[in-house]
């Protein structure tokens, strides 16, 4: 049998590879986070009719004579390259820009996806578009442990900010230092207690005698003997008793100035809240699941967990967006957003699939060239075979 029968049905199998290739990353032109692929050719075996013959003396060496006997796929690789951000404004959807993969569990199996369109389920945990929990460090009273080994990212129904005791509180302002002599002026200080109760510091500052540049002040708690001091103004900013403890609070007066004219003195601040509901969740760059609460903080609940590989073009593809490490792909290097190799999170956009539509066009029309030129192979074939046996006639 003619050896361009072969050649002919090998070409039509990888011209039909080449175009089952193309076909699906037309079909995914719009799949977040899909990284195309493209086929690799390689000639198959050829047949030696004469081996190459050493030069002689008398004659000039001879260099093989072979056929070759077709082409098959040597391999089919994926593009990795970086897709183009899609922004959503959703607060849970994630893209990285750069390297690493999103780590998730299916079951009792770790699988990787550069999908970040993140959901809560209604046991509080995130979750990918098919189900896969996501996989990161929870925080603990704020603070996130990235040394250990990941876990689902869980928010628990009903997540409150603990209350914060005050354990410092700060002024402002200006204290006129040509004030009257017995001039008054009150400003009340909200502050906390640990257990989220509030009560109020009443501060008094009395002018002192003419000339004096003095402001005496009380602090009452109403618990007690009222904490006093007095200041010195004409200065920025003003001395003297600038650093009272009250009922365990320091007040800090340091930062009054003492000018003549405004009287301008208010509280720039404390130290203690309140407990807080949960209001909203947020993402950072650095993969950080922030929670805002009624009380105004600000608190980290969780961090998302990167993976990185040393041949990520190894990579198992298993549907759904996911990915599974194979031997090829080497062990899942987890790090977190910002640090090298991982890239960062760009928080409310996705990735979108980086297939090149006119790329992929023009593969098609390669693919069904060739799949034509071999099938013509077959038919140029089979009319020489058909001459053949016609011979006897």
């Amino acid at each position: 049998m003619l050896r361009s029968l072969y050649s002919g049905i090998s070409g039509l199998r990888a011209e039909q590879t080449m175009l089952d290739v193309t076909s699906n990353n037309i079909a995914n032109v719009n799949t977040t986070g899909f990284k195309a692929s493209s086929v690799q050719f390689e000639d198959a075996l050829s047949q030696t009719l004469s081996a190459a013959g050493l030069p002689e003396s008398y004659k000039a060496g001879t260099n093989p004579n072979q056929v070759g006997l077709g082409v098959r796929v040597s391999g089919i690789s994926t593009n990795l390259a970086q897709g183009s951000e899609q922004t959503t404004g959703n607060n849970l959807d994630a893209m990285i820009q750069g390297d690493g993969f999103f780590v998730a569990h299916v079951g009792s199996e770790t699988l990787f996806t550069r999908n970040g369109s993140f959901h809560w389920d209604s046991q509080g945990r995130l979750a990918t578009p098919d189900g896969a929990l996501v996989q990161g460090w929870p925080a603990t009273s704020g603070v996130v442990q990235t040394g250990v080994q990941p876990s689902n990212i869980t928010l628990p129904q009903g997540t409150t900010a603990p209350a914060k005791t005050t354990t410092a509180a700060r002024m402002v302002g200006n204290l006129p230092s040509d004030a009257a002599a017995g001039t008054s002026v009150e400003r009340d200080i909200t502050v906390y207690a640990g257990d989220g109760s509030q009560k109020t510091l009443a501060i008094t500052f009395t002018a002192g005698a003419a000339g004096s540049k003095q402001w005496s002040y009380s602090v009452d708690d109403g618990t007690g003997t009222p904490t006093s001091g007095v200041l010195t103004t004409g200065a920025d900013p003003v001395t003297g008793d600038t650093n009272p403890v009250v009922d365990g609070i320091t007040l800090d007066l340091s930062k009054l100035s003492g000018y003549a004219g405004d009287t301008t003195v208010a509280m720039a601040g404390q130290n203690g809240n309140k407990a807080g509901a949960l209001l909203s969740v947020s993402l950072g760059s650095d993969g950080t699941l922030s929670g805002t609460f009624s009380n105004g903080d600000t608190i980290p609940l969780a961090r998302l967990a990167l993976a990185g590989f040393t041949n990520p073009q190894g990579l198992e593809k298993t549907g759904n967006s996911e990915l599974r490490a194979t031997l090829n792909s080497g062990t899942a290097t987890l790090g977190t957003a910002g640090s090298p190799g991982y890239g960062a999170v760009v928080a409310g956009a996705l990735e979108a699939s980086n297939v090149d539509l006119s790329q992929e066009f023009t593969n098609l029309i390669i693919a069904q060239r060739g799949f034509q030129a071999n099938a013509r192979i077959i038919t140029t074939s089979d009319e020489i075979l058909q001459q053949l046996t016609q011979l006897k006639q």
